[in-house]
């Protein structure tokens, strides 16, 4: 049997973009919009206490299962959701992860900020992190 352990990390991501935080948070409210820079949603209810769910991956393999459910959502100033990710059958993480808007001189700053416990070595919060970065920088195309 293998070693089991759980890493728990905070992390913050910021970035600046160049439109309205009502353009920012609707790019996280609306299912077509979120589809271009994230995966996009098998099921999506974005409410409090509505739930995301998107499940794929590379043809060859593995299958990644986002699901999380709304906490909080403050139109055009914050969203904090919880969520679980796994791949295949195996649980990879629990997190929270609470997404501010700021309006700064006709842009916004958003800060990304995941409170998480990671499991077994399945993924790390230094992985999580980059791959949050890229996600951001992807979103932040969409207003370039």
């Amino acid at each position: 049997m293998s070693e089991r352990f759980v890493k728990h990390a905070t992390f913050v991501v910021e970035r600046t973009y160049k439109t309205g935080a009502e353009r920012v948070f609707e790019a996280f409210a609306d299912p077509e919009v979120k589809g271009k820079w994230f995966s996009k949603p098998d099921q999506f209810e974005f409410r409090v206490g509505g739930r995301e769910y998107s499940s794929g991956g590379p043809p060859e393999g593995p299958v990644f299962t986002f699901d999380a459910v709304y906490q909080e959502i403050v139109p055009a100033e914050r969203i904090v959701y919880t969520y679980t990710l796994d791949m295949n059958d195996t649980r990879m993480s629990v997190s929270t992860t609470t997404i501010e808007l700021f309006p700064v001189d006709g842009e916004t700053k958003l800060v990304f900020t995941e409170q998480g416990a990671f499991f077994d070595g399945h993924d790390t919060p230094e992985i999580r992190e980059h791959g949050t970065g890229e996600m951001l920088d992807a979103l932040g195309r969409l207003f370039a």
